[in-house]
């Protein structure tokens, strides 16, 4: 694929938006990758020799960092040391030619290079910057380091991971940093149709922390405990709030997900199963009656669905219409016709290795559809192009190269 970005080629709601993304690891380019997926021409700054904290971590193809690739894709890359004069002026020239920038350093720290929201705004009256920290921007915390670790523990999502007798349990995935992101990228929009519809160019500042973002989706815990002084607990695979919803084992050895959260739901899994007097069972007869009395109806919904194997039983809850999944692998999900027919897998063309899978855009728009237009950058790849963008002669471009500005 060309290093050349064409603006007039982009597809999708947000093209014509132009993001400059300043964010390391995963929170913050993941907000301004959700926009590049949409159509915004992106550009990702890293530190000179050092880059992005994101190449450090793993998986690896041949020392190339594959997380990278996904989390910073439909960027182009530039390396740029915001630390030093030169580096400062050289955003000061980027920033009238943008619409949003994106960061994550912890408070004060951009502050402390120059770099305040005042000298930005004085170059750009109409600049949206999205400020993603650990904690936000004020508070006794908000100079602390963060990893998503640290807010789903922090927020009571860890603390109801794992069995009901076993300790708390982190998932293996950073889910607070794609939570904040995603919450990052609402916030950029929220501030752009504000600025459409009220016809005041004024570019607003958000403060988005993983913290708040993670407890938001938290949903019922606050408001449980508020009123009813519950402080609630792990469960296992039990669902939280509706009952048959566990992880069961079928006569072949597989694992299955079912949740019956409705009544019609409820109903339908019992015709299914042939034990139609689990209905009128009066333990049974409502949802809040079956999460109280949720280990002997699970008991008895397990022992029937040990009966079928996965593909039994996949066919027979389809037909009738009850929620069910065996448990995928990755490897699984790249062979389910479903994923296939909603080409919720895409290729990718890359410079360092050829041609690589990874999720496609979503949400999916009719009419203006988002696309994967290319892998994550290397590491100062589009520099020359950028600087001759701003006017920069080959000459310039090569001493600051030499003096490490770049």
């Amino acid at each position: 694929m060309p290093d050349t970005y064409h603006p007039s080629s982009f597809s999708g709601p947000l093209k014509g938006l132009r993001v400059l993304d300043l964010s390391t690891v995963y929170a913050g380019p993941f907000a301004a990758a959700m926009l590049g997926d949409l159509g915004a021409d992106v550009l990702k700054v890293e530190l000179p020799r050092v880059g992005d904290s994101l190449r450090g971590l793993p998986p690896y193809k041949e020392g190339v960092p594959l997380w990278w690739k996904v989390t910073n894709r439909n960027k182009r890359g530039i390396t740029l040391d915001l630390r030093r004069v030169e580096g400062r002026e050289l955003l000061g020239k980027m920033l009238p030619k943008y619409d949003v920038l994106v960061e994550n350093f912890r408070p004060g720290k951009l502050d402390s290079w120059g770099i305040t929201k005042a000298w930005m705004h004085d170059i750009n009256p109409d600049l949206t910057i999205l400020r993603v920290t650990g904690f936000g921007q004020t508070g006794p915390y908000s100079h602390r380091p963060g990893f998503a670790r640290v807010f789903e523990a922090m927020t009571g999502f860890t603390n109801i991971c794992g069995e009901a007798d076993g300790p708390p349990l982190h998932l293996g995935f950073p889910i607070a940093d794609a939570v904040a992101g995603l919450f990052g990228a609402v916030g950029v929009l929220a501030a752009l149709y504000q600025r459409h519809a009220s016809g005041v160019l004024k570019g607003e500042e958000i403060d988005c922390s993983l913290m708040e973002s993670m407890f938001r989706i938290m949903e019922f815990l606050s408001i449980e405990y508020d009123q009813l002084g519950i402080v609630r607990q792990r469960s296992g695979s039990f669902s939280q709030y509706a009952s048959p919803g566990n992880i069961y084992r079928t006569r072949d050895g597989k694992w299955a997900s079912i949740a019956a959260s409705t009544q019609s739901i409820f109903e339908r899994l019992c015709r299914a199963l042939n034990r139609q007097d689990l209905i009128a069972d009066g333990r049974f007869l409502t949802n809040p009656l079956r999460v109280a009395n949720r280990e002997v109806l699970d008991t008895v919904i397990g022992e029937e669905i040990s009966r079928y194997s996965v593909e039994e039983l996949s066919i027979l809850l389809d037909e009738n219409e009850v929620g069910f999944s065996p448990i995928y692998d990755i490897s699984d999900i790249f062979k389910d016709p479903h994923f296939a027919a909603r080409n919720a897998l895409v290729r990718v063309p890359d410079e360092e290795l050829g041609s690589i899978r990874m999720q496609a855009v979503t949400p999916v728009f009719c009419n203006s559809p988002g696309a994967v237009r290319r892998a994550g950058p290397g590491m100062g790849q589009h520099n020359d192009e950028v600087l001759a963008e701003l006017g920069l002669s080959p000459k310039q471009i090569s001493s600051l190269k030499s003096s490490g500005v770049i």
